[in-house]
């Protein structure tokens, strides 16, 4: 049985449009007691934004501030200019390849050049395509092959591991168990190469609003509707069957009937509410997933918060319950159709700075989550046996 070495690690995206020089970012988490980073493309490496003369200084500043500090890149990953579009997923075919060309092959390249793994997420589904199932299956079928080239791309380049993250809506796939195992198998065994996800652990909050409403729950949301209520909390994924619903004068069984119908063939559209539960996550896929990243989270919103006295109070994700998790992953089974179970996982710290909030403020809220992150990782390489 593989039992990797665990890494603390940091998102440097809370050092965004702030510390955006290596030298700079890298002094700041060396002083929270942190030796390994995840370079945001938002803290100034995004290649499209920069260019390739740009990323090439950006390497040896790298490699100077990493010599001076001893903080070391151990992964690149996409941020929020990424995210915000529908990216390798877009209707447009010269958009996708746009993507794949000219952002995630030179992040490929970059992150070889200083020996980091890559992780991202810049695709989505639109609703166009998610209503017509045909045209679904065509999309992920051409995800899953671009994914598959850029695997087998970053292998040839010395870039390892690399991996996509795992989202919590129909439009961001990976978003459930199931759907995240297919695509690591099928990205891998179509590139001849390994691709893996990131687990997030603030990234289960979503799924439950999409699981496959029942019977009961259908006739209970018309007769809310019928009193008055606008918009009934319900979710049924394929528009034909909201048009039912909104036209419904009844709620009577041939209405329901009718609207049960009009979702099949849409599984992709909806989740089971086990998909919400981050620890299921991270016992069945953790030893698929090189990076963890790491927020506190009340399991309603994926708002990366610290893992403060404060948060904690509030918070489902605790230390022990995350590293036992991993181990239970790690204790399953190899399977034949599936990467090899990394040696190295890094959980990284991903807490978002917002706009007007004070540096002294969010950095004290840091120093408090890595303090502690520390009772569980006291030391950095330590087998996972080791710390549970």
């Amino acid at each position: 049985m593989t039992d990797p070495k665990i890494y603390l690690a940091v998102d440097n995206c809370f050092a965004s449009k702030r510390w955006t020089e290596p030298a700079e970012w890298m002094d700041v988490i060396k002083s929270l007691g942190l030796y390994y980073v995840e370079a945001s493309a938002d803290t100034e490496c995004d290649p499209l934004y920069m260019g390739e003369d740009y990323m090439k200084r950006w390497e040896d500043k790298i490699a100077s501030a990493s010599e001076k500090t001893g903080v070391r890149v151990a992964n690149l990953y996409s941020g929020h200019g990424t995210y915000a579009t529908l990216g390798l997923a877009h209707t447009d075919p010269e958009v996708r390849s746009r993507f794949l060309n000219e952002w995630l092959k030179p992040m490929a390249k970059t992150a070889s050049a200083i020996g980091a793994g890559l992780g991202f997420f810049c695709h989505a589904f639109s609703d166009s395509v998610l209503q017509d199932p045909e045209r679904y299956a065509e999309f992920k079928n051409n995800l899953y092959r671009d994914l598959a080239e850029l695997a087998a791309y970053a292998r040839d380049a010395g870039c390892t591991p690399i991996g996509v993250e795992q989202m919590y809506s129909p439009h961001q796939i990976p978003w459930t168990v199931n759907g995240a195992a297919e695509l690591i198998h099928e990205v891998s065994e179509k590139a001849g190469a390994p691709f893996y996800i990131t687990v997030d652990v603030g990234h289960q909050s979503g799924q439950r609003r999409f699981v496959r409403p029942s019977r009961e729950d259908i006739a209970s949301a018309l007769i809310r509707k019928l009193g008055g209520d606008k918009c009934p909390s319900l979710w049924l994924g394929q528009q034909k069957a909201f048009d039912i619903f909104d036209c419904a004068s009844d709620a009577d069984d041939y209405t329901v009937d009718a609207i049960v119908r009009s979702t099949d063939g849409y599984d992709y559209m909806f989740a089971d509410y086990d998909d919400g539960d981050t620890y299921r996550w991270l016992s069945e896929l953790g030893c698929y997933s090189p990076i963890v990243h790491l927020q506190q989270t009340d399991g309603v919103s994926s708002a990366h918060l610290p893992f403060t006295a404060e948060c904690n109070a509030k918070g489902i994700i605790a230390g022990e319950k995350v590293l036992s998790s991993i181990s239970k992953a790690y204790s399953l089974p190899d399977d034949p159709g599936m990467p090899a179970k990394p040696d190295k996982i890094f959980l990284t710290l991903e807490m978002f700075t917002g706009t007007s909030a004070i540096n002294r403020t969010q950095l004290q809220k840091m120093a408090e989550t890595v303090e502690y992150w520390r009772e569980f990782i006291p030391e950095d390489s330590k087998r996972l046996s080791e710390l549970n």
